[in-house]
């Protein structure tokens, strides 16, 4: 499979620029390619010694690495399956409580045979680690996924080394680092422009200061697209758990910020809005900072399932979106959540 001239006539056909960085990691990604799934080349050239099983494609915010990933994915013809990386560890979660009475049998090892009888390859976007639970159960998880030979792409803003950072026990983190640098290939994606904020993908869906004037224009914007629709309240359940939506209008949902971000929800429930809703709005998104980092955790992880859902938003703020501030230590990630808004109050983005 010649990946460097597939991609330049997918980028021609789609009307995208090429980027000389973008073209390098197509040509690490045709190596990766040939190692696993060319059976003439893996006989002639690789050994144990050179074989890898990971592709780690690493770069800022709104470089392409998605695109690139979700190119190869595509052209992949054998057994695959792609997770958001936070799905992924929810159906890892969920098959450990289905399986909880089975205390003889090795869960990890079970889950990963589960993986293996559908898919050859899987790929796992926005890898990222923030969560001590998750930390401890990756390097076990990984290093059986790579003994049974299935082959796996990442897509991160993160280097391999610098993975949970400063978490609560690295120490024991460490042998996931290892397993990775042993195991993948590390690709680093390098472009200095955001596309997600390029003119031609300037937003009309978000609203800033929070102010009357600013209330008048989403209201509007709300009535018209809600025209000839009843608010009906949703309710969600979620192993047992109620979730409400309270103004839900076919598919359109409104919420504030402190119905999504301010109570103990997570990535569940949000998936779970996601399969009702079409459109979202959100309300009153405030400035960030170390006293509500909670509430920011919780807005970042939301809008990588709404962008991995391809739910389009409208939305309030205090500030506008490059100047919306962030708490000290989750300023880097944050600007994933900045670069994503932009594409997902976009015209161009919507459903409607």
């Amino acid at each position: 499979m010649n990946l460097n001239k597939l991609f330049l006539s997918y980028c021609k056909i789609n009307n995208l620029e090429i980027n000389s960085n973008q073209l390098g990691s197509i040509d690490e990604l045709n190596l990766f390619y040939n190692q696993n799934f060319n059976k003439s080349l893996l006989k002639k050239i690789f050994t144990k010694q050179n074989y890898k099983t990971g592709f780690y494609l690493q770069g800022d915010v709104g470089v392409g690495k998605t695109m690139i990933l979700n190119f190869f994915y595509n052209k992949f013809d054998k057994t695959k399956q792609r997770f958001h990386f936070n799905e992924f560890m929810i159906s890892f979660h969920d098959f450990v409580f289905k399986n909880k009475e089975n205390k003889q049998e090795n869960i990890i090892d079970k889950f990963v045979q589960k993986l293996k009888n559908k898919s050859k390859l899987i790929y796992l976007d926005e890898f990222q680690v923030t969560n001590i639970v998750d930390a401890m159960i990756l390097g076990s998880l990984f290093k059986k996924i790579f003994d049974e030979n299935i082959k796996v792409l990442f897509s991160s803003n993160t280097k391999i080394n610098d993975l949970y950072k400063d978490g609560l026990q690295r120490d024991q983190f460490l042998p996931f680092i290892k397993i990775m640098k042993e195991r993948s290939y590390e690709t680093q994606l390098i472009i200095q422009d955001d596309y997600r904020k390029s003119v031609k993908n300037r937003n009309e869906r978000y609203f800033y200061p929070l102010n009357e004037s600013t209330n008048f224009k989403l209201n509007k914007f709300f009535r018209k697209i809600t025209k000839n629709l009843t608010n009906q309240e949703m309710i969600l359940s979620i192993k047992g758990r109620k979730l409400t939506i309270k103004n839900y209008f076919n598919g359109i949902a409104r919420f504030d910020f402190k119905e999504l971000c301010s109570k103990n929800i997570g990535a569940e429930d949000y998936i779970k809005i996601t399969e009702v809703c079409s459109f979202i709005v959100i309300e009153n998104i405030p400035i960030f900072n170390s006293d509500n980092s909670n509430q920011q955790q919780r807005f970042i992880t939301l809008i990588d399932i709404l962008y991995e859902k391809n739910i389009p938003l409208m939305i309030t703020s205090q500030l506008q979106l490059d100047l919306l501030s962030s708490s000290e230590d989750l300023k880097k990630i944050f600007k994933r959540t900045i670069s994503r808004l932009y594409e997902l109050t976009s015209i161009k983005y919507t459903k409607l």
